[in-house]
C-alpha cells in the first residue's frame, strides 16, 4: 500500500512556448508520518530512440511531510534544445514527474 497518493497534478501556463519553463501544481496524500523527505524529479524525454537524450530538469526534496493533503507548484527550466536530437525537437516527446 502507498504512504503517498497524487490527488491531482494540473499543468500551470498551459499552452506555453518550448522555451518557457514548466511549472505544476501538484495535490497529494500523505496517509501515514514519514522518516524522509520526498524526492520529486522532472524528466524530459529527448529521443524515444535512445535514453542518452533524456534530461533531469529539476529534482527537489519536500519535507518533511505533515499527514494528510498537501499541495505544491513544483517549476522546473525547459530542456536544452540543443540536447535533443534534430528530427525529435518537433516529434511526440514525454515529461515525466516522479515521487520517490
Amino acid at each position: 500500500m502507498a504512504l503517498v497518493n497524487v490527488v491531482n497534478m494540473m499543468v500551470v501556463d498551459n499552452p506555453a512556448s518550448f522555451l518557457s519553463p514548466f511549472s505544476f501544481e501538484i495535490t497529494f496524500e500523505c496517509l501515514q508520518e514519514l522518516s524522509d523527505d520526498l524526492e520529486w524529479k522532472v524528466l524530459y524525454v529527448g529521443s524515444a530512440e535512445d535514453t542518452k537524450y533524456d534530461q533531469v530538469l529539476d529534482e527537489i526534496l519536500v519535507g518533511p511531510i505533515p499527514v494528510g493533503i498537501n499541495k505544491f507548484v513544483l517549476t522546473a527550466d525547459p530542456p536544452d534544445i540543443a540536447q535533443i536530437p534534430e528530427g525529435d525537437v518537433l516529434g511526440v516527446t514525454v515529461v515525466l514527474v516522479t515521487c520517490s
